[in-house]
């Protein structure tokens, strides 16, 4: 269903035109849309060209672009794309669809596929030897409930077994498919219970049994008169010495009185800050001494060298050889920082990792301390592909790139 093409050129016809009827209701649909806006149409047109053809044809792709204004790409790209376009000549009486979703196959969708291949074609979109029937697998028609389920033009049928789906196609391939009730074929109202109705059991009447609701209770009889507010305190006066007051009017309105948790004034505020500043030694720059009264986790005397790091320098094992230094982190397993500690080591080439004896392997790991990587990583051959033909040679060992 991904790829879909169109019917080979032996096959199609050499013209398409829609008869006048349906060019007449063609003329209606593409009017339902403002001028520029008739490419909206393409998909019911062609519909309606499927429906008096059988088939979508090459020529009625090409026709459809003409009347639309399209490209006949375009019009190509939406034949192709939904699966209801059928792109070659399918059965004369029913091309019937398969659901083979999930719902519809866990309920037997299997099995009516097997029927397809025995009584129609073996393949889909294969028609049938007498040329009446075809048939495909799709995805979900929308009739999950009533699983498992076909659908033939734009009919569905549905709460299908295998002997009723024999029915419906021998009923079709003698041209008698009117005779198939469309929807459920079992015994229930389209998805109701099967067995009857089990809700809902009265019988309408015209009675009216709507009761109203009863009506709202009488109002309450009106509260007294509320008290007077008392009226608030004189705003504050000046003191003696023409001093204002310590709290701001936007803070203590004379109709509101003073808040208990009233601002003071910004320059009271300012003064007890650099009071405070001053009194603790702030000069605004932080603090990034350690306190020297500090105790418990914030002391440096539980940590080794008064908080320094006690990492040494590895201690010097082999004398590195004359000349430039390999590039060890292309072993895997070494980085940067193990390179260094290599390095300060001695160790500078390939050759020298290739060379390791099992003694100088402890040596060298008890002073970098990283035991058991050499071996981990496989350093040794590693080493010893890269000395012996460099990157190249080591694609061909181990089939990728060092690190």
């Amino acid at each position: 269903m991904s790829v879909r093409r169109l019917a080979d050129d032996a096959i199609q016809p050499d013209a398409f035109a829609f008869s006048s009827e349906n060019q007449a209701w063609a003329d209606k649909v593409i009017a339902r849309y403002p001028a520029g806006r008739q490419q909206s149409a393409v998909i019911p047109i062609l519909w309606r060209a499927q429906e008096q053809e059988g088939w979508v044809t090459r020529a009625a792709i090409e026709a459809v672009a003409k009347m639309l204004g399209m490209a006949y790409i375009r019009v190509l790209e939406v034949a192709t794309f939904y699966t209801q376009f059928l792109l070659k000549p399918v059965g004369s009486q029913a091309h019937i669809i398969v659901c083979g979703t999930t719902p519809c196959m866990l309920r037997g969708a299997g099995d009516l596929i097997e029927v397809c291949k025995h009584k129609i074609a073996h393949d889909p979109l294969e028609v049938s030897a007498d040329g009446t029937l075809s048939w495909e697998e799709a995805e979900c028609m929308g009739a999950c409930v009533n699983a498992p389920m076909i659908g033939i033009a734009n009919d569905t049928y549905e709460d299908l077994t295998v002997e009723r789906f024999e029915e419906i196609i021998e009923a079709f391939r003698s041209g008698n498919g009117k005779s198939i009730p469309v929807g459920t074929q079992a015994a229930r109202r389209t998805s109701a219970a099967e067995g009857g109705q089990t809700t809902l059991l009265e019988a309408p009447t015209a009675e009216r049994t709507y009761k109203a609701f009863p009506p709202p209770p009488p109002p309450a009889p009106a509260a007294a008169p509320a008290a007077p507010t008392p009226a608030a305190p004189p705003a504050p006066t000046p003191t003696a010495k023409g001093k204002g007051s310590e709290v701001v009017e936007e803070n203590a309105p004379a109709v509101k009185g003073t808040p208990a948790d009233a601002k003071v004034s910004e320059g009271k505020a300012e003064a007890e800050r650099a009071k405070a500043d001053a009194a603790a030694k702030a000069n605004g720059e932080p603090n990034r001494a350690m306190r020297e009264d500090a105790t418990g986790a914030e002391s440096p005397a539980g940590k080794v060298d008064g908080g320094k790091s006690a990492k040494k320098a590895p201690r010097r094992l082999f004398d590195a050889p004359v000349g430039p230094a390999d590039d060890l982190k292309l072993i895997a397993g070494v980085g940067p920082v193990l390179e260094q500690t290599l390095n300060a080591i001695g160790i500078t080439t390939y050759r020298q990792v290739a060379a390791l004896t099992p003694e100088q392997i402890d040596a060298v790991e008890a002073e970098a301390g990283f035991k058991g990587r050499i071996a981990r990583n496989n350093w040794l051959q590693q080493a010893e592909v890269l000395a012996r033909g460099g990157v190249e040679e080591y694609r061909k060992v181990f089939g990728k790139d060092p690190k």
